[in-house]
């Protein structure tokens, strides 16, 4: 992860150079596959502008392949569309675009959702942020992406249908920062937004999901609790769990890190439905980082420390050894001792086939909510501290 010496600060200065050398040479080649197809793009107004828009309208909303928010005008809010990764047929997968630009100059947030395209809650609660807002009354600038993964969003299904070599399925929050001329279409699409988007317009980042399809998870943050632009946003929600681990290379909020833009994850309960009381609660503590960030003004709401919150640095999977039906002997949240048994599983007859125990001491941050279960599957993940040194998690999903 980065640090805030002089040294890293080259870095990441280095790096926003180099990738706008790339870009602008991927940009030729765009814009001039464009103006066969579609007609050349409309250059920026201002020469100084980096936003480029490419001249189509859609639904009344002008669509950009890039986008700097200091171009817009302050005090309102902008609908746009970016113009996203190339299909089979030549056209493109559309991403939508809302911008709170403040009437005052002030900090820059980046809200992200629809990475994986089965979590509706992660949507909403970026739509009810937005709502919320009133550039009038703005310092700073909030820019929401609430369908990065639009073909996924589609079929509301995880991940990524590619047709590339065939039709596959790619989690796109393993593939950031993103390729722009990568092997696969979620690759590039990623290397688009990432370079184009979202990173250029970014102080800090929150990029929101939920548990995954047949599982459900608590109301809780991933982040690395050692960054302290970190610790200080993910403690201003009113929500029990705190995940302290860096997690995965390949995560949209990792990839911001890797730059430089303090960013963390949260995860708001169960995957393809929409639940209210969830929703308020990172509703909340997302006004509340804000309002931190001097973005609006207003008094904090609640926050952890209205709340017991428990904090892990490590998750444990228990996973399915048998087919069977599940049968959970705990709850979400639950506090749970080394030793004791969190779940078993029943055959066709009704005879238990597999019995589950927990090898650690923490609390239960997620489980299998599909009834049924084939071996392999995660049943349940727990929440822990690992004794010593901690490391990166990696887990199946």
């Amino acid at each position: 992860m980065p640090d805030k010496s002089a040294k890293g600060i080259d870095r990441r200065d280095l790096m926003m150079a180099s990738v706008a050398t790339v870009g602008a040479a991927a940009a030729i080649v765009v814009n001039a596959g464009a103006a066969n197809a579609q007609g050349a793009a409309t250059p920026p107004a201002n020469p100084a502008s980096r936003t480029v828009y490419t001249g189509d309208v859609i639904e009344g909303k002008k669509v950009v392949s890039a986008l700097d928010v200091n171009d817009l005008e302050p005090g309102k809010k902008h609908l746009l569309y970016f113009q996203g990764v190339e299909m089979p047929t030549g056209q493109h997968w559309y991403v939508s675009v809302t911008v709170a630009k403040g009437a005052k100059p002030g900090k820059r947030g980046v809200l992200t959702s629809g990475v994986h395209g089965d979590e509706m809650s992660s949507v909403h609660t970026v739509q009810t942020v937005m709502s919320q807002l009133d550039p009038a009354q703005m310092s700073g600038t909030v820019m929401a992406v609430t369908d990065v993964s639009r073909p996924a969003l589609e079929s509301m299904q995880r991940r990524w249908p590619n047709q590339g070599r065939g039709v596959d399925l790619i989690d796109m929050n393993r593939e950031w920062p993103g390729n722009e001329n990568g092997a696969t279409a979620p690759s590039r699409h990623a290397g688009l937004l990432f370079n184009r988007l979202l990173r250029p317009n970014a102080d800090f980042a929150i990029d929101f999901h939920t548990g995954t399809t047949g599982f459900e998870v608590t109301a809780f943050n991933i982040g690395g609790m050692d960054v302290p632009e970190v610790k200080a946003m993910v403690e201003l929600y009113p929500v029990s769990q705190i995940f302290d681990n860096h997690v995965y290379p390949g995560v949209l909020h990792n990839a911001f890190m890797d730059v430089g833009i303090p960013s963390f994850t949260p995860e708001i309960g169960a995957a393809r439905v929409l639940d209210p009381e969830m929703i308020s609660l990172f509703v909340e503590g997302t006004m509340n980082v804000l309002k931190h960030h001097g973005i609006v003004a207003g008094p904090m709401g609640r926050t952890g420390k209205n709340v017991t919150v428990f904090v892990g640095d490590s998750a444990y999977p228990i996973l399915a050894t048998a087919g069977g039906l599940v049968e959970h002997l705990v709850k979400l949240n639950d506090k749970v001792k080394a030793g004791q048994k969190v779940a078993i599983q029943r055959n066709s007859f009704g005879e238990v086939v597999a019995e589950y125990i927990s090898a650690v001491a923490g609390e239960i941050t997620g489980q299998r909510s599909d009834a049924m279960s084939e071996p392999g599957n995660p049943l349940v993940f727990i929440l822990f501290n690992k004794p010593g040194p901690k490391d990166v998690q990696v887990y199946p999903e």
